[in-house]
């Protein structure tokens, strides 16, 4: 970063004493929590991840200094929640990704559906795209997330946001473009599923597995430099 774009001191010292704020926020939140998913703490603990990387980022920026701490999943942490402290309606938003990888598995799935529906109109599943379309209009959603691979579908991630509202949309008002517009600030809780979690979980053991390597191996050398001559027998009479 160029001097000219530098933060002050003095803003960097007004960042300090916004976590020092935070922090007594997080706390006072936590003494009087009346759950154990009380949204206040909730609020309290992303203001004050807010706080800690605003911080963070201004004191490297002017002093090339880093904090001692990290607050877990402010990398990806939702902003601080500014929805209505008692929300009258809620929107589920959510996304699940697929691939097909037994394209005649689907077909086959979508050609047993139109033979029991009868249907003598559009012969939909002759090709990928139709048969998709003819079992999303059969099956719910969470039924194909259940049965995917009979379907030849492979799950890939997928994510649930729970959103808040003042009130209920009018009926239709917003079905021409259904996902414009989410504002991730109401937000008020999400859920991802994604193999990369598994990924970082295989490589924290992998890092603990190669911990006790050096052990293993001083073990494998102490036994190579033992030698049956160095083993002297027993006396019974001892």
């Amino acid at each position: 970063m160029s001097d000219a774009v530098q933060p002050t001191a003095a803003e960097v010292r007004a960042a300090a004493e916004a976590v020092k704020t935070a922090l007594d926020r997080h706390l006072a939140a936590v003494e009087r929590r009346s759950g154990e998913d009380d949204p206040g703490v909730y609020e309290a603990f992303n203001q004050l991840a807010a706080a800690a990387e605003t911080y963070d980022e201004l004191l490297y920026d002017r002093y090339d200094e880093v904090t001692p701490f990290e607050i877990p999943g402010t990398d990806d942490a939702l902003p601080p929640y500014t929805g209505p402290e008692e929300p009258n309606a809620l929107s589920v938003l959510i996304r699940r990704d697929y691939a097909v990888v037994e394209p005649q598995r689907l077909l086959a799935q979508a050609q047993r559906v139109e033979a029991v529906d009868d249907d003598e109109g559009a012969e939909l599943s002759g090709t990928v795209h139709g048969a998709l379309g003819v079992l999303f209009g059969e099956f719910e959603a969470d039924e194909i997330a259940s049965r995917h691979k009979e379907f030849g579908l492979e799950e890939g991630d997928s994510t649930l946001w729970v959103t808040a509202a003042d009130e209920a949309p009018e009926p239709g008002e917003w079905l021409e473009l259904p996902f414009e517009g989410v504002d991730p600030q109401r937000v008020v809780c999400r859920f991802d599923v994604s193999t990369v979690f598994d990924d970082e979980l295989d490589d924290e053991l992998d890092d603990e597995d190669g911990d006790d390597e050096p052990e293993e191996e001083l073990e494998d050398e102490l036994d190579s430099d033992l030698d049956d001559d160095d083993l002297e027998p027993l006396d019974a009479d001892r």
